[in-house]
């Protein structure tokens, strides 16, 4: 597949971090990506590693994971929803910048799991905050290159098990995909701009090889392909 792949398209804003809008148009941008989310099996992966650290874990105590970039807070009711059918313990919090989005993430489930919600620049996280594992989902593609190095240095340095990244396959195929469903669907305008901008924003693996070999990284992590156009990055220690 890598005839199809493109340039990553770095300086291409996307809406959602840039333009003003008030919080219910934020909030149904929110909504509109979790429906697609569920649509497209993209917590699988992230679920699947976290079974494998949870194996790893043993049942001592709660299993303490983090998300980075939280935003509606869907991943971690879905690994809530999931620990609990397992009778696995967790300790779960979310961490984005935005404080809209905490409140999102707690309006969309008043009555849901117990999560901590953050308002917080990751990288500005006390030194104390030292989850099992770090997950992010869907985070990475907002970076730049430098941005992206130093995330992998500070999941490495915080993370006691390992960290996590979920995202998209920078390719011809999905853009294509995404460019057609937005035009139909009814979804937000943030939305129909940023989905194929989101994909134009993402990596390939030979992008992740060498974003963690500057990370020092190299042969640490393993980089992961999952249908439909999943690109994911791991480490389990």
């Amino acid at each position: 597949m890598a005839f199809l792949d493109l340039p990553r398209r770095r300086l291409v804003p996307e809406l959602m971090d840039t333009l003003p809008v008030d919080y219910a148009e934020f909030r149904t941008c929110l909504r509109h990506l979790e429906a697609i989310n569920r649509a497209t099996g993209a917590y699988r992966p992230t679920l699947r590693w976290l079974d494998r650290v949870a194996a790893r874990h043993g049942a001592e105590r709660p299993l303490r994971v983090l998300d980075a970039g939280a935003g509606h807070g869907d991943m971690l009711r879905r690994i809530a929803a999931r620990a609990a059918r397992r009778g696995v313990a967790v300790e779960l919090t979310g961490v984005d910048r935005n404080p809209w989005s905490a409140r999102a993430a707690r309006e969309a489930a008043p009555d849901g799991p117990p999560i901590r919600w953050l308002t917080a620049d990751l990288f500005a996280l006390p030194e104390e905050e030292r989850p099992d594992v770090i997950i992010s989902s869907l985070f990475a593609h907002h970076l730049d290159d430098a941005q992206v190095v130093a995330f992998l240095r500070w999941m490495e340095g915080r993370a006691r098990l390992g960290w996590f990244i979920n995202d998209l396959h920078r390719h011809a195929v999905p853009l294509a995909a995404v460019r057609a469903a937005v035009a139909v669907l009814p979804v937000s305008r943030l939305v129909v701009h940023d989905a194929p901008v989101s994909v134009a924003r993402a990596f390939t693996r030979a992008d992740w090889l060498r974003l963690l070999a500057e990370a020092g990284l190299e042969g640490v992590a393993r980089v992961e392909w999952f249908a439909p156009f999943r690109l994911c990055v791991g480490r389990i220690r």
